[in-house]
């Protein structure tokens, strides 16, 4: 198993999360987003993704490669082909929440403040850094108040969710963009929790070995 990875991709880093949980080995393949306008943008690169973005999985199966993208699609799929230790609770709404969770992150908050739209954001004459924060905090308070329903150790129970492979990398992205997150007790009480476990241990960025400096 290959995947294609940028030390600093919170949609690659959920993946390393889920992968390093369920214990499954696979070979990093780093894509740097930022050397020489960002490997991404080859051909062949985007070969394999034509939307230029990271994560890629690539998997050997029976009838030959297979190749999935985007960080939901890569998890759902590790869930199903193994899925001991889960990701996701038994109970169909906890499931629905967990996933409803990870959206809030997935579709209203981290696709606003990603490279791409920061960069073009730049273009045109706006001041980036306002707008990460903004879209940010937006998203962080809407994650705050719907896991109340659900929260314990987690966000959804005792047990690490998909809910938390997405928080945690989204935080860590509020604290690059100095959001204060004195509003989000939970989230930041949560992301604590996930700095214990051994899986989040070694998916984080700075074990990786294309990671930088911090800046």
């Amino acid at each position: 198993m290959i995947l294609y990875d940028y030390w600093r991709s919170s949609s690659a880093w959920r993946v390393r999360i889920a992968l390093h949980f369920k214990g499954i080995a696979f070979e990093r393949r780093v894509v740097n987003l930022i050397k020489d306008g960002g490997e991404q943008h080859t051909d062949a690169f985007r070969a394999l993704n034509p939307l230029g973005q990271v994560p890629v999985f690539v998997t050997q199966e029976k009838d030959g490669t297979r190749t999935i993208t985007q960080s939901m699609a890569i998890i759902g799929y590790l869930e199903d082909t193994v899925p001991t230790p889960p990701l996701l609770p038994a109970d169909p709404w906890l499931r629905a929440r967990a996933r409803q969770l990870a959206e809030i992150v997935n579709a209203g908050t981290q696709p606003l403040q990603n490279l791409t739209v920061l960069d073009h954001v730049q273009a045109l004459g706006l001041d980036r850094d306002a707008w990460a924060r903004h879209f940010i905090a937006r998203g962080l308070a809407a994650l705050e108040a719907a896991s109340q329903e659900t929260e314990a150790m987690y966000l959804v129970g005792d047990a690490p969710t998909i809910a938390d492979l997405y928080l945690v990398p989204q935080l860590y992205n509020a604290r690059r963009w100095k959001v204060d997150l004195a509003p989000y007790p939970t989230l930041v009480r949560v992301d604590a929790a996930c700095g214990t476990l051994p899986a989040f241990v070694a998916a984080h960025p700075d074990a990786q070995s294309d990671a930088r400096p911090a800046g």
